[in-house]
């Protein structure tokens, strides 16, 4: 007889460790917060906050009663130096007959045409006037601080290989851009709304010291507050353009490069040589999505109207947000599929 001495058996291998996608989320929460690059640049932005505070606190103040009644003087003058103007165009243009004077010479102008805010040294704070553009402004601002966190996000892990350390951890590429994306998006939805925060916080200082305090029309905050969520979705947006330039290219610097290259040279080159490409710029679209009710750009093609101005085109809210998603979509959509598939080194 012989004997037969039984191996137990090997341990099934396994292709990728064990863990859950919550966990690896957590792991680069951890990740991003310690992203030194990334404090700094918020950092930055609580400094142009106060800088912006400071700057308002400066330029609006609360005029006196002589301070309006001298710039309602100015109204008065201006007005009628336009009349002046008006009639002696009047007197010297050969008008066809039947045709309106408006179309040779300036349209006649009243006081009520002018703000007497306008005509003020320092004019008050009106957050009726200021709301909408100050909540386009701060998410101008978001998105720039967006863009570049998202680009250093992922650009100074492939610059310093630390996301080849990471696939030795975790193996499965989607998992590893998901978390990465899902925790970007999630920190720059975070930005876009502190951000929007910090503007009606000035608002509400400005108001406070250096402005009016006439009533609010209805719906004002009801417009403000989809205003700054449309800039919030725009902030997402810029972020997830950073991280997928800076993912294709596989460097932070490079992915800025581009980005300059195309808002800096290629969209005024298109402006000037293909003026009809205009709806389809990115500008153009970030604009009309956090602009209320969209944005009408002129197309300067040689086609004017019967009052002689260009054709315009309306770019809706969500025909600028649906367009975004896409281009965006395909941008990140090729780096992960590359990623998923290209040796990593």
């Amino acid at each position: 007889m012989s004997t037969v001495i039984e191996q137990p058996p090997a341990a099934a291998a396994t292709t990728s460790p064990a863990g859950s996608f919550g966990r690896l989320v957590r792991t680069e929460v951890h990740r991003f917060r310690c992203r030194r690059f990334i404090q700094f640049l918020l950092a930055l932005g609580v400094v142009g906050w106060l800088a912006a505070v400071i700057i308002g606190l400066v330029n609006f103040g609360n005029p006196t009663a002589s301070d309006y009644a001298q710039a309602r003087q100015e109204v008065d003058r201006t007005v009628a130096e336009q009349a002046g103007y008006r009639q002696q165009c009047l007197d010297q243009s050969d008008i066809p007959e039947g045709a309106s004077p408006d179309q040779f010479c300036p349209p006649e102008m009243h006081a009520s045409d002018f703000r007497v805010e306008d005509f003020l040294d320092k004019a008050p704070f009106d957050l009726e006037t200021a709301g909408q553009s100050g909540a386009v402004g701060f998410g101008a601002g978001a998105a720039v601080l967006a863009f570049l966190i998202g680009a250093t996000w992922i650009g100074a892990e492939w610059s310093s290989r630390s996301l080849v350390a990471l696939l030795f951890w975790e193996t499965r590429r989607f998992r590893v851009l998901g978390a990465k994306i899902a925790v970007l998006v999630g920190a720059a939805a975070l930005l876009g709304v502190l951000m929007q925060a910090g503007w009606l916080a000035m608002a509400t200082i400005l108001r406070a010291t250096v402005g009016t305090d006439t009533p609010l029309p209805d719906g004002f905050w009801g417009e403000l507050l989809g205003t700054q969520g449309r800039a919030v979705l725009l902030t997402a947006f810029a972020a997830i353009a950073g991280f997928g330039l800076a993912n294709l290219v596989r460097n932070t610097g490079a992915a800025l490069g581009v980005g300059f290259v195309y808002f800096a040279i290629v969209e005024s080159a298109v402006g000037a040589f293909r003026p009809t490409w205009a709806p389809w710029l990115l500008t153009s679209n970030a604009a009309a999505l956090v602009s209320p009710g969209g944005l009408k750009i002129p197309i300067f093609d040689g086609n004017f109207d019967a009052n002689g101005n260009p054709r315009e085109v309306l770019l809706t809210n969500l025909h600028a947000g649906m367009y975004l998603a896409v281009v965006l979509a395909v941008v990140v959509g090729v780096g992960v599929v590359l990623f998923a598939r290209r040796d990593v080194q």
